[in-house]
């Protein structure tokens, strides 16, 4: 027998058990409980995109910030969604901005759907580094100039943000960086600028301009995951 065949047939059982369910519940006098639409929607979510060649997941600075905020948020149940990005390090690349676009796409689809299938869910939006750049584009209100419309995502819906508690920013490339590399300036969109952290250790050079590349690294060991964390559970 294969086991397509007894996963239907299994299947099929359990479908009767639940006909009989309803069918006695009814002769009983009670009602059937619909399946709630929202049943496995988490209180929080964090949606996270790693730094540069950091391997798929969350990343180091990324899951030292959620264990943070798993601990300030007490019983509310938690989960996370790593932003699904290439975070390359061939910057060089003509292909590169794709995948940098790809990031802020496969986040705020992520975002939008959340938005509209668990509307109590309270979302933090965060990254480091390359990452950073990703999350902090994707609050953007508008496409930035001298960028084509048609090849970046469009902004998020302006409702959206009211699911998104908090953006923690860690190690954000500034606006020299980028422009070595000929991208914009990160605009962070007025709807979340209150609620948004940006964080950068003394002497990072990737956000701060400094000479120290040990503290791009720095920010679990330099407690800043933790007032990050603090912050974003502050925000739920």
């Amino acid at each position: 027998m294969s086991v397509f065949t007894v996963v239907k047939k299994r299947m099929g059982r359990a479908a009767a058990n639940v006909g009989a369910a309803a069918v006695l519940a009814g002769a009983l006098g009670f009602g059937v409980p619909a399946p709630s639409a929202h049943a496995d929607c988490p209180d929080v979510e964090v949606v996270f995109a790693r730094g540069t060649s950091e391997p798929p997941g969350v990343g180091g600075i990324g899951s030292g910030f959620v264990d943070a905020l798993r601990g300030d948020i007490g019983g509310r149940t938690l989960t996370v969604y790593p932003v699904n990005y290439q975070a390359s390090s061939d910057f060089g690349n003509p292909d590169f901005p794709a995948t940098f676009i790809d990031g802020i796409r496969d986040a705020s689809s992520h975002i939008e759907s959340m938005a509209a299938n668990c509307p109590k869910t309270r979302e933090v939006l965060g990254g480091f580094s390359q990452g950073a750049a990703v999350a902090g584009f994707v609050t953007s209100s508008s496409v930035p100039k001298n960028v084509p419309a048609a090849s970046v995502p469009a902004p998020m819906p302006p409702d959206v943000a009211n699911h998104i508690a908090a953006v923690t920013l860690f190690g954000t490339p500034s606006d020299e960086f980028l422009e070595h590399f000929g991208a914009p300036a990160i605009a962070i969109g007025p709807l979340y600028q209150g609620k948004t952290i940006r964080l950068c250790a003394p002497g990072d050079p990737i956000c701060g301009g400094g000479n120290d590349g040990a503290a791009h690294a720095s920010y679990i060991a330099n407690g800043m995951a933790g007032q990050a964390a603090t912050f974003a559970a502050g925000h739920l």
